[in-house]
């Protein structure tokens, strides 16, 4: 499933290039139910492909220049929502910025709480630009972030960026693409020497580090960790703890290799029974099927997910050469005061010189807020899906005022096109029919006006029943005179034959109707 921030993207990128009637048609021919999406509603991923397919084909643009340009697109699109805010404070220069496009999405994550990110990782960097390793579960996106990375550099850093594919792999499972950003990395620069900082004021400052050597061993944490985890030096960091973010194996070469990824671990030991089992049937089916990749990382995450209890954690792993080990900086993900009660913590075990106390400490009032808030959004949502509701069944209503007036396939190319200009048709032959009512005037002439409204209403009600049978097309009535076609607008060598049965089914209609 993909959230509707995406699909509505979509929408408003074929409405403002190609216009409104042009989406109407793209989303009939792809044979869609819905023709506009509510932005934190779910949907399904296969509703893009098949517009992006649909739309190649009419608009004969190639799939992959219309992924681009929608992906471009996108980026202002999503100014509209007020996330051009937290664009623009990303990074203070380009590098900056990609090297913490996983901290976008952890933010994102805040509203959109199904969301499934793709992950990010800056492999190699110099003055003239960025290798960017770029992977999702999803298929044929590459182009759609190709298109949004261009756009963010000119719009936010005004910076020219060049891409070019250096490998791309896509399996049912993962996309792993592997592309280098061409552009001036003017914020490039070689570390310079830190200034040094004694052990103990290190692990007062990070009360929740954990320290692990080449073997995984943990070596040393930091008080707030031993007082929520008193036996957790010595043991294996992969043991004692879930990787739940990023999406690599929890191994001393993938975690190098991320560095500049945010990590998310979850702590075992603070699992209950039916958790613990759960995840070691989870781990079992893993290592069993790992090699194939019978399990993937969206059910994995899935199930991490669904654990409440478990002591969790988010930070940055950095490697500390003067130890020859990896720290993590972590910092405790409590939601309110229930939270940090399960995981065993006090508020004087979480760090002074964070947010963590006062993010605990208003939690609770937060919660509720939020709660109300989302209740508010969902009674918006549903008000306007009635109100989205109410306008297709008004838009069907004028479509069938206007097949009366007009053949559908007249009008509907009229849509497509914009002018009439270019309705317009030469038909060969045809078969056209006049008829009338014998002795109208004299029958007119015995009723009331009423009653000659309402016989010629029950007369043109059979007929209009036997245009829709025959296919033919009813071009006019005038008075008691009935004016129909066949072989036009839709051609077929049969319209006498047609027209000739047509004829004889309103003879018999007219016979049957009481006077």
């Amino acid at each position: 499933t993909m959230y509707g921030l995406l699909l509505e993207g979509l929408r408003n990128f074929v409405k403002e290039n190609y216009g409104e009637d042009m989406w109407h048609f793209l989303v009939r021919k792809a044979n869609l139910e819905v023709k506009s999406f509510s932005t934190h509603e779910v949907y399904s991923e296969t509703i893009i492909p098949r517009m992006v397919d649909t739309a190649s084909k009419n608009l004969n643009i190639d799939a992959e220049t219309l992924i681009y340009a929608n992906g471009a697109y996108f980026v202002s699109y999503l100014s509209q929502f007020g996330y051009d805010g937290i664009m623009r404070v990303l990074g203070r220069n380009l590098r900056d910025f990609l090297n913490g496009l996983d901290n976008l999405h952890e933010y994102l994550r805040m509203s959109y709480k199904k969301l499934k990110p793709p992950s990010f990782f800056c492999m190699n960097e110099s003055s003239t630009g960025i290798t960017l390793q770029y992977r999702t579960r999803r298929q044929g996106y590459t182009p759609y972030v190709q298109g949004m990375i261009t756009e963010i550099g000119k719009i936010f850093y005004q910076t020219k960026i060049t891409i070019t594919i250096i490998s791309l792999e896509e399996t049912s499972e993962m996309t792993n693409c592997i592309m280098r950003l061409h552009f001036s990395n003017l914020g490039f620069k070689k570390l310079q020497d830190d200034f040094p900082v004694r052990s103990e004021v290190f692990f007062e400052v990070f009360p929740f580090n954990i320290v692990f050597n080449r073997g995984l061993v943990i070596s040393e944490v930091g008080d707030g960790m031993l007082n929520a985890l008193p036996d957790i030096v010595g043991k294996m960091v992969n043991e004692a703890f879930l990787l739940n973010r990023p999406m690599i194996p929890f191994t001393w070469d993938a975690v190098m290799l991320h560095t500049n990824n945010v990590f998310e671990i979850m702590a075992i030991q603070k699992m209950d029974e039916k958790d613990l089992e759960a995840i070691r049937l989870l781990m079992e089916e893993k290592k069993r099927k790992g090699s194939s990749g019978g399990t993937s990382q969206e059910n994995y995450k899935k199930s991490l997910s669904s654990i409440s209890g478990a002591l969790r954690l988010r930070g940055q792993m950095k490697y500390m050469e003067g130890w020859d080990a990896i720290v993590f900086l972590g910092t405790p993900q409590l939601q309110d005061v229930d939270t940090m009660q399960k995981a065993g913590l006090f508020v004087n075990d979480l760090s002074m010189h964070d947010s963590s106390r006062d993010m605990v400490l208003a939690g609770e009032q937060q919660q509720a807020e939020l709660k109300l808030a989302l209740q508010q959004q969902e009674e918006k949502s549903k008000r306007f899906q009635e109100a989205l509701k109410k306008l297709d069944e008004e838009r069907k209503r004028s479509d069938e005022l206007l097949y009366q007036m007009i053949p559908k396939q007249v009008a509907d190319k009229i849509r497509t096109d914009g002018s009439s200009a270019n309705t317009c048709s030469t038909f060969e032959d045809a078969t056209v029919q006049f008829s009338d009512v014998c002795g109208f005037k004299d029958i007119a002439n015995l009723i009331t006006p009423t009653q000659v409204v309402a016989l010629l209403n029950t007369i043109y009600a059979c007929f209009d029943e036997l245009t829709e049978k025959h296919r033919v097309y009813k071009v006019e009535t005038v008075n008691d005179v009935y004016m129909v076609a066949s072989g036009i607008p839709t051609v077929t060598k049969y319209h006498a034959a047609i027209m000739a049965e047509m004829a004889m089914e309103m003879v018999a209609a007219v016979a049957s109707i009481v006077d």
